[in-house]
């Protein structure tokens, strides 16, 4: 009688993210469901899910949906175990649309995608220098975008005060508005209340958009040394500010070995030319896919330059002669800028 040793089955586990809860699925090596189980979003519960998945055997791999959302305290433990972990989009539409959709398929869909090949990005580590510029980003953007609304209010409510109000405030720049604002002490001494609400208002108004603005300045005194630190050559780049260079990093991340190639950098800012030929017609298009903050940044540093580089108007006027149109021109200068900025990042060095 001969004798054959059962090999240790290697497990492929995905799972779909949730905000209390995660879902995961583990298979085979042929793809076939192997388990699905439920896990708290605790310490606790990303350790049951691996001891879960070892149970089956070895753990080869582990696909994460959102591992820049729900999923990203999973893919630290994940990682911080040494299991590897690739990033899963979320499902095809079409696949969903015929199979349906519940948490388990999910699950299974991730998990497959991890085995055959399908999901391929690594997720950011987020365990360093890049990762608290992303979270001081995150709230001097929404201070930004406070600032701006405060500001729009304060000038509707100019445009519709009482005359002597309105010639007060309506020449007015947005910082002056506001200061002038904060520090208005209205009276009830008069019986027209239309106008002291207005002026009680717009103090109130006034106050909270200085307290946004210098909250938005102290973030930024927080971010510029980590900046520097972080990439310093990519803010002697022309046309990259420090708003402009965190956004390239956050897209980058921390960990080296995310971005393979120029040409991959270039497809995560969306500026990889799209081929758009048909019959004779030999072209290419901008690309409208790939981190959008991050092709917004090369998109500005492009405007930047052609506004105030000599270098880049030459380059224009080139193209032009050639026949090129500006849209044209536009996606081969950001397809250049990626590459120059791709030479600064800390990314690049393994």
């Amino acid at each position: 009688m001969t004798i054959v040793e059962n090999p240790t089955i290697t497990v492929t586990g995905g799972v779909d993210t949730h905000l209390e809860f995660h879902v995961a699925a583990a298979v085979d090596a042929n793809g076939g469901v192997l388990g699905v189980e439920t896990f708290d979003t605790t310490t606790g519960g990303y350790r049951r899910l691996v001891a879960w998945l070892a149970g089956f055997g070895e753990i080869g791999l582990v696909g994460v949906e959102g591992t820049g959302s729900y999923g990203a305290g999973l893919a630290r433990h994940l990682a911080g175990r040494g299991i590897a972990v690739v990033e899963v989009d979320r499902p095809n539409r079409q696949a969903r649309h015929r199979a349906g959709k519940t948490d388990a398929v999910d699950a299974i869909a991730a998990a497959r995608a991890a085995l055959t090949g399908t999901a391929t990005g690594v997720p950011k580590s987020r365990t360093g220098n890049i990762e608290a510029i992303r979270v001081l980003m995150v709230a001097r953007r929404s201070a930004g975008e406070e600032w701006i609304a405060i500001v729009n209010q304060m000038r509707h409510i100019v445009f519709c005060a009482p005359d002597d109000i309105r010639a007060r405030f309506i020449d007015l720049s947005p910082v002056r508005l506001a200061r002038t604002a904060a520090a208005l002490k209205p009276r009830r001494t008069s019986g027209d209340i239309v106008r002291y609400t207005t002026l009680a208002t717009l103090r109130e108004l006034g106050r909270r958009a200085m307290f946004v603005r210098e909250q938005k300045l102290r973030l930024g005194v927080e971010m510029r040394p980590l900046l520097r630190e972080t990439a310093p050559a990519l803010l002697d780049v022309f046309g990259v500010g420090y708003d402009t260079a965190a956004k390239l990093l956050i897209a980058a991340g921390d960990n080296p070995h995310r971005i393979r190639s120029e040409a991959a950098w270039a497809h995560l800012c969306g500026v990889a030319p799209i081929p758009a030929s048909s019959g004779k017609v030999q072209r290419h298009r901008l690309n409208r896919g790939g981190n959008r903050q991050a092709n917004s940044a090369i998109y500005r540093i492009m405007l930047t330059r052609m506004s105030n580089d000599e270098r880049t108007k030459r380059y224009i006027a080139r193209r032009t002669a050639e026949g090129k149109t500006m849209g044209e021109i536009a996606r081969m200068l950001k397809r250049y800028i990626a590459r120059e900025v791709y030479k600064t990042l800390p990314t690049t060095i393994a």
